[in-house]
């Protein structure tokens, strides 16, 4: 059984504006899944589908098989969730919100939540508004994990925080993947952290799924060739290509990325368009970002 599903997910908040267009993906058991794209590209709003937050005008999301608006309360006990912008009670002490979340979770790990509290130095008598930003998503992320979901959902759960706190947001999650084996869906603006985090990625650009590959994949079967202006190739004609996947014009040269190899690319840009001269190289994830999301525009 798949643990995510989406399928021909729409949404729009201003008619004829849509967010989300025809979004479909799934996760299955044990992947952690990075999601990526520019703010506004409708990463949010795809989550707060999942967790039933929002509705889909068109299409559906369904968690463990199901409607996550229809049965609430069964898909959300089984669910962990993080955002940046969640608020916790502000005028309750760090201890009752535990207590709280404790009361509300059958599947509870007691001896988990104190590791976690120790791990964290959470101040258990502090009142949630006194925290830092920091110590505030900590306590958010102890109850997302203390109950051993069987789905964690990290919307941007690090953003605003020190490396530090980051880092330590990062190695929890690991954790709980290798002694659960739970799965991971996380959207994320720091690259290294999906590099080190994510076995697949999913790129979505102005509402639409973009990209949606393996890791290992992405950095290995793609590249970026840089075609001199005086090559004689226009924008279009690269486009064109089977293996195009999004080309940038820039001050120094036309950048185009290729799911192919450096080499496969170099063949094919001098077999199809008698390029010589293009540059091709394997690039990380942040970079290769920036020539997709920015070879649609």
């Amino acid at each position: 059984m798949k643990i995510v599903e989406f399928e021909n997910v729409h949404r729009a908040y201003h008619k004829g504006v849509d967010v989300l267009h025809g979004v479909s993906f799934s996760i299955e058991p044990g992947q952690v899944v990075g999601l990526l794209g520019r703010n506004g590209a409708g990463k949010t709003t795809l989550i707060r589908i999942a967790m039933g937050m929002l509705e889909a005008q068109r299409g559906s999301a369904r968690l463990f098989g199901l409607d996550p608006r229809e049965h609430p309360v069964e898909v959300k006990r089984r669910v962990g969730y993080v955002a940046e912008d969640q608020i916790l009670p502000p005028f309750l002490r760090v201890r009752e919100v535990i207590d709280l979340h404790r009361r509300l979770f059958p599947t509870w790990d007691n001896d988990l939540a104190r590791e976690l509290h120790a791990r964290f130095r959470l101040p258990a008598e502090e009142r949630i508004t006194r925290l830092s930003k920091g110590q505030a998503r900590q306590v958010a992320l102890l109850c997302a994990i203390a109950h051993r979901p069987e789905l964690l959902i990290l919307d941007e759960p690090a953003g605003g925080l020190d490396p530090a706190a980051r880092r330590e947001f990062l190695e929890t999650s690991i954790r709980l993947l290798n002694e659960s084996g739970s799965t991971i869906l996380f959207s994320s603006h720091y690259m290294s952290d999906v590099e080190r985090v994510a076995g697949r990625v999913a790129l979505i650009h102005e509402g639409r799924l973009l990209l949606d590959q393996e890791a290992d994949a992405l950095r290995e079967e793609h590249c970026v060739a840089l075609i001199p202006h005086g090559a004689g190739v226009s924008r279009a004609a690269l486009q064109r290509l089977a293996a195009s996947r999004g080309v940038r014009e820039r001050s120094d040269a036309l950048h185009a990325v290729f799911a192919l190899s450096p080499a496969e690319a170099q063949a094919l840009l001098e077999r199809e368009l008698a390029v010589r001269g293009a540059r091709c190289r394997a690039v990380d994830l942040e970079e290769m970002f920036i020539e997709l999301v920015g070879g649609q525009a």
